[in-house]
């Protein structure tokens, strides 16, 4: 069960509702840096994932089978009529799951470093998830949180306080509990005719520093998806909403203006 979901909004032009989904171990609060430079032009919404910022914490249930799916199901509930959909991370990749099944519900889609390693199979992601999910079975989650904070993270684990450490450590698990269907497809997001039928415009946004595999996401997904355009931002990293703000937002924008 999901519990209560903490909802943030940043008013703007009602005729432009947004809906921006962030990543796994941050807030829905580091949008409203963006949403500030994008001065109203859409009407954004922003929630804390289960399991973060101000949310309830996330147990599994019979209607909740994994994590993304239950995260997907949240979402899609905050969808009222075609929107804006913005995502980042774990949360770019839910965003591009609601856009594979409604297509009609989405106006533009940017995907800021989606994690959808399935896409790009063979990558060394493989090999990090299973020394995750082996602290994680032995009863070490600060051991499998350093592991993912440091290719992944703003901060090294060891560099945060102990409060964050905690944090930290209490999340890992939703990682390991999105596994399936970030490594193996188990929402068929990928399916054969899937991305096809997205006809609004996507943007695929990468920081220049980010790992290898966010590259190679990035170019499988743009080689299927109708109208898509791809931007590098120069010396960022996995966290750009957070660490290049301006940059995000200006990308954002370019992308509004194609729909």
């Amino acid at each position: 069960m999901s519990g209560r979901i903490h909802r943030r909004h940043w008013p703007g032009d009602p005729d432009r509702p947004a809906l921006a989904l962030h990543c796994m171990m941050g807030s829905g609060g580091y949008w409203g840096p963006i949403a500030a430079r994008l001065e109203g032009r859409i009407d954004l919404t922003a929630i804390d994932l289960p399991g973060h910022g101000r949310s309830d914490p996330w147990t599994p249930g019979p209607e909740d089978p994994d994590y993304h799916t239950a995260v997907t199901r949240i979402a899609a509930a905050f969808i009222q009529r075609p929107l804006d959909l913005i995502g980042h991370s774990m949360g770019a990749t839910v965003a591009l799951r609601i856009a594979v099944a409604a297509p009609e519900a989405v106006r533009s889609l940017t995907l800021i470093e989606p994690v959808l390693f399935a896409a790009a199979p063979g990558s060394a992601q493989a090999d990090l998830d299973t020394r995750m999910a082996r602290h994680l079975a032995e009863g070490r989650p600060d051991e499998a949180a350093r592991i993912f904070l440091d290719v992944w993270g703003h901060q090294p684990y060891d560099a945060l306080p102990p409060p964050f450490q905690q944090q930290m450590r209490d999340q890992i698990p939703l990682v390991a509990a999105s596994d399936e269907v970030l490594n193996r497809d188990g929402a068929n997001i990928l399916r054969a005719g899937g991305l096809e039928v997205i006809d609004a415009p996507v943007l695929l946004i990468s920081g220049e520093e980010s790992p290898p595999v966010i590259h190679d996401i990035a170019a499988a997904l743009a080689a299927r998806l109708p109208d898509v355009g791809r931007a590098t931002v120069p010396g960022a990293a996995h966290m750009l909403p957070l660490t290049h703000p301006e940059a995000v937002a200006g990308l954002i924008a370019v992308n509004l203006d194609r729909a």
